[in-house]
């Protein structure tokens, strides 16, 4: 049972990754005028994307100094998600034997 759980938040913590990935490369087609956001389904997913990472990110960035339009706090979010999940396969190894 606990085990399930411990899957569960893997899967859970490896979507929230793709999720910040795919928020992430669509922030840069949009920089870079690829996706034309006028578009009503673009723009209501673009805003949904940022809606679900924004909360992750405030805190990274607060701590994070400026580096002048870069923002790194994605992959600094995903390396504390990878570092998680790392911890999350340890402890569920531990109890499962």
């Amino acid at each position: 049972m606990l085990l399930s759980l411990f899957q569960i938040l893997d899967l859970l913590l490896r979507v929230l990754t793709y999720i910040i990935i795919a928020q992430a490369i669509l922030s840069w087609l949009v920089a870079f005028n690829v996706i034309n956001n006028h578009n009503d389904f673009v723009r209501s997913f673009l805003s949904a994307l940022d809606r679900m990472t924004e909360p992750l990110y405030r805190p990274i960035r607060r701590i994070l100094p400026d580096f002048g339009g870069i923002d790194f706090s994605p992959m600094v979010l995903i390396l504390l998600i990878y570092v998680l999940r790392i911890l999350l396969n340890g402890v569920a190894t531990s109890v499962a034997y």
